[in-house]
């Protein structure tokens, strides 16, 4: 009798959206009252330097990877570093008033 030997493959999709201006002006932070949008910019902002910190720090092989310093890195962190694949989808504005959020 032939022995059949069986591989379970599984895997993870991970979808964020960083979507929005994170500029306080752009956004309208300013002109909140309430100062939602303002912790939202900042939050936002934090988490971006949070991700690069972590991007940096994985292509330049550090020894230590910065994943707590952020949630999003922190929950994110199966899906940046070792054994996975990670694509990043961008959209960008070709419009002149965008530059400024594209660079």
């Amino acid at each position: 009798a032939e022995s059949m030997q069986t591989t379970l493959l599984s895997g993870k999709l991970t979808v964020v959206d960083l979507a929005g201006s994170e500029r306080i002006k752009r956004s309208g932070a300013d002109e909140d009252v309430t100062g939602k949008r303002m912790r939202e910019a900042i939050n936002i902002n934090t988490s971006l330097l949070g991700l690069s910190n972590v991007m940096k720090a994985l292509s330049q092989g550090s020894s230590h990877i910065p994943y707590r310093d952020s949630k999003l890195t922190h929950m994110l962190a199966d899906a940046l570093g070792g054994n996975c694949r990670t694509h990043l989808i961008m959209c960008a504005s070709p419009s002149v008033a965008d530059v400024s959020e594209t660079t």
